[in-house]
């Protein structure tokens, strides 16, 4: 197994988890009236007005102006016409520095050569997809377990989000039990029964709406960091019909925005063993990200199952799957008949495991691991958290920097570490307009970082990869001044 990792030094958590602390009890720092006024006049009128006229138009046709959650940004989204290396550039020509990263597959960059010639050549030979076997589908499988020693077996799937639907199912066939914990704030996709407890600890249904609260009378959640808490929800599990899953990012919710001790990860693992129910790592953004052997090659864990997504379909369409131990994995058996006795989960995707997608994924995990671009991209995320630490020292604000390699979190308002203690009902409401508030100004500082040419994800989350450069986050520190030299408290 590949040893090399991207997190350099784990972060002192507790630390970091104070400093949130006292962030959303503090007031509200935030880009001044007058300079958000400036950099909407300066730069998005005048010189994304191509942007606008189009978003303008889509609107008339996709609910909002754009397909995906992430591309939304105040105060319209930009449109982007080319990816290449560590940057974007939008349809007005205007380029800027790509710490979105794809919403994290991009480990070695945007639209690397060495995987597009073995796509354009697939293409020229076989075309995406034609909805039989093809040999990168082995390819990709084999090379997903070569380096992650708990994924004995891998099925490739069409999303994050379908490899926990099949999670779900194998876990309530394999342990023939129905409960499934989840911990609070993170996700894990946005089927019915898993967008539970999602964003903010303790929220329960209330982000999930249009989903019918019954769908969630099997799911539950715990609080990060806790295993306290989780141990009392396997307990009283244990008396009604058991916990067939407990499923986990393994950075913390939400990639690391709440982080988790570097031992909790073991805690849960033992706490699985001793109730009987599947660990399910939800790797999608950490699998290959932190390193080769995934997250759980630095923890040390071994899961039963691992959601994968994003990377190992290259950045391409099709990045989903899900992977574990043989004696699991064997209820998804493929075919009408499928293999054994035992019952097959239904699990399904026309698309999924195209030629396209396998041969992209296997491509871009040879170069990860043929460059050390995980260990890279973590190099430079430590650079990058170090500057923007000492600004927000040198600007003597309340703002928190810190990152577990590669994944990068700035947070300014802290809308994210709120919780929601149900025994407090009276709080609930003061919670969800604190959160409300906060993100609205994410969005006023996600606009000021725009300007400056630095696509963050929502205003607060930074990916690097090992495109970057030392004089390029150099350069991006020295746009981050710009505006941290115009930050001021909400009147």
């Amino acid at each position: 197994m590949d040893q090399r990792f991207a997190i350099s030094n784990y972060p002192d958590t507790s630390k970091i988890v104070h400093q949130l602390d006292q962030l959303i009890k503090k007031p509200i720092y935030t880009i001044k009236p007058e300079a958000l006024k400036n950099y909407i006049e300066n730069y998005f009128e005048k010189k994304c007005s191509k942007s606008k006229v189009m978003i303008e138009e889509a609107k008339n046709i996709i609910p909002g102006g754009v397909q995906h959650n992430l591309a939304f940004n105040h105060p319209f989204p930009l449109v982007f016409t080319k990816a290449q290396g560590a940057y974007l550039f939008d349809i007005d020509g205007n380029k800027y520095y790509d710490f979105l990263q794809a919403g994290g597959p991009t480990v070695l960059g945007s639209n690397p050569v060495e995987v597009r010639e073995k796509v354009i050549e697939l293409l020229n030979d076989c075309g995406p997809s034609t909805g039989l076997f093809h040999e990168f589908e082995y390819k990709l499988g084999k090379k997903i377990s070569e380096n992650i020693k708990s994924v004995e077996m891998f099925r490739m799937l069409g999303s994050g989000t379908e490899a926990c639907m099949a999670a779900l199912r194998v876990a309530r066939l394999a342990t023939k039990k129905k409960n499934i914990i989840k911990m609070g704030g993170a996700y894990h996709g946005w089927s019915d029964q898993l967008a539970y407890g999602i964003r903010i600890p303790g929220s329960k249904w209330t982000q999930a709406s249009g989903v019918p609260r019954f769908c969630f009378k099997n799911t539950q959640e715990f609080f990060p960091n806790d295993l306290h808490d989780l141990e009392r929800k396997l307990r009283l599990n244990s008396l009604r019909g058991g916990t067939a899953a407990v499923f986990i990012e393994p950075l913390g919710p939400e990639s690391g925005t709440r982080p988790l001790d570097k031992d909790f990860n073991k805690g849960v693992e033992m706490l699985c063993r001793k109730y009987g129910a599947l660990l399910v790592f939800d790797e999608v953004v950490t699998g290959f990200r932190i390193g080769m052997a995934g997250a759980q090659g630095y923890f040390d864990v071994s899961p039963d199952l691992t959601i994968f997504g994003k990377v190992v379909a290259g950045g391409y369409p099709g990045a989903g799957g899900l992977g574990g131990k043989r004696e699991y994995m064997k209820y998804l058996s493929a075919g009408i008949g499928g293999e054994g006795k035992h019952k097959k989960a239904l699990i399904g995707g026309t698309m999924a495991a195209n030629p396209l997608s396998c041969v992209a994924g296997y491509y871009t995990l040879c170069e990860i691991e043929r460059t050390n671009a995980a260990q890279k991209a973590g190099q430079m995320a430590d650079i990058l958290i170090d500057g923007l630490q000492t600004l927000i020292k040198k600007y003597d604000l309340p703002f928190v920097a810190f990152n577990q390699g590669s994944i990068c979190h700035l947070e300014t308002v802290g809308t994210m570490h709120f919780s929601i203690n149900w025994s407090k009902p009276w709080q609930i409401p003061g919670v969800l307009a604190a959160t409300s508030e906060r993100k609205k100004e994410m969005e006023h500082m996600g606009a000021a970082y725009m300007a400056e040419g630095i696509v963050t994800l929502a205003g607060s989350r930074l990916y690097t990869s090992a495109a970057y450069t030392k004089e390029m986050i150099e350069d991006v520190l020295g746009r981050f001044e710009n505006i941290f030299k115009n930050i001021a408290i909400k009147e």
